[in-house]
């Protein structure tokens, strides 16, 4: 599904958020600066925009990393990334979330955005993460959440009927966003998410929400 939509994905996240995807990678890419890490791994990374903005928030010393396991992806991201004369201590690699080819204790900073609601395992991801995390380390989710009670109901009519139109019109594929605003919809509100990082062995999460609770960020922490 990521591969047919590959070449109009960026184009379709930044029309379906009105543009509200710049400040939410920005908002995220300050969260991480503010912990000084040395080596960053941003998993889903997609086409690359949360690296690449790590790349811009974060010292040139910095080490970041970005993965996914759709190969189309990466490419889009390596053209990005060649594109903007971006340094090389940003680089790519292909793997699965849910089983990511690096040691144990091996980063300071672990970033996954819009990308945890599409892992068959949610837990098991979280595990994962918190298995390359050092000790001091953070988790950073910036994902979906369920907005506040009065923008609810227009939300969801979004999600349904007016978010398939829109990314079909822009990508070709209506089927894919149709998951997608499923996903969406389904996906818990950032208290719940925050009781399944603690559940999945983190000692202290919080959230911070964004654009009245539609998306959210949590920090967690071994």
């Amino acid at each position: 599904m990521f591969a047919e939509i590959a070449g109009r994905y960026d184009c379709a996240n930044h029309l379906l958020s009105g543009g509200l995807d710049f400040f939410w990678r920005r908002s995220l890419a300050k969260a991480v600066k503010g912990k000084a890490p040395s080596i960053v791994l941003d998993l889903a990374t997609g086409s690359g925009d949360v690296a690449i903005a790590l790349a811009g928030a974060l010292p040139e010393s910095t080490e970041i990393i970005g993965m996914d396991f759709c190969k189309p992806m990466l490419e889009l991201a390596e053209a990005k990334k060649r594109r903007r004369g971006i340094s090389d201590n940003l680089r790519f690699i292909h793997g699965d979330c849910l089983e990511i080819p690096m040691a144990d204790n091996s980063v300071d900073a672990v970033t996954i955005a819009f990308g945890l609601r599409n892992l068959d395992d949610r837990t098991g991801g979280l595990r994962e993460m918190l298995r390359v995390l050092r000790t001091g380390g953070t988790l950073f989710v910036l994902e979906f959440s369920q907005p506040d009670p009065w923008l609810g109901p227009i939300f969801n009519l979004y999600l349904r009927y007016a978010l398939p139109r829109i990314a079909g019109i822009a990508t070709g594929h209506p089927e894919a966003y149709h998951y997608l605003a499923a996903s969406i919809g389904d996906f818990p509100p950032r208290s719940m998410l925050a009781d399944e990082i603690r559940g999945s062995g983190y000692s202290q999460v919080d959230a911070r929400k964004l654009a009245f609770s539609i998306v959210a960020i949590h920090e967690a922490t071994p």
